[in-house]
């Protein structure tokens, strides 16, 4: 069985270009994006990824909400396996000085 990677951000283009990467190397990939998007994105995401010839799950969560990651953690190791790798791929902003975010 091939190693459970996580793509925070999966289903931007960096996020894209990790999972087919990962995919490539033999990993299962699982792209986890942010919970406020539409489903049409999301489909149009995985029709795509499809049409490459790539099965690559898609989770939502909030990366900036402890329980929502708990949550798709939880749904990813029942549905998919042990999670082994993660890709800290997401990007957020804060309403901060960059000098005080570090």
């Amino acid at each position: 069985m091939s190693r459970v990677a996580v793509v925070t951000g999966g289903i931007g283009g960096l996020g894209t270009a990790m999972c087919k990467a990962l995919v490539e190397q033999g990993r299962k990939a699982v792209a986890v994006d942010y919970s406020g998007l539409s489903a049409e994105v999301v489909d149009k995401w995985k029709a795509d990824r499809k049409a490459e010839g790539l099965d690559i799950p898609v989770y939502l969560a909030d990366v900036t909400d402890f329980d929502s990651c708990a949550e798709a953690c939880k749904k990813i190791e029942a549905e998919v396996g042990p999670i082994e790798i993660l890709v800290n791929n997401a990007g957020i902003t804060r309403d901060a000085m960059f000098h005080k975010m570090t």
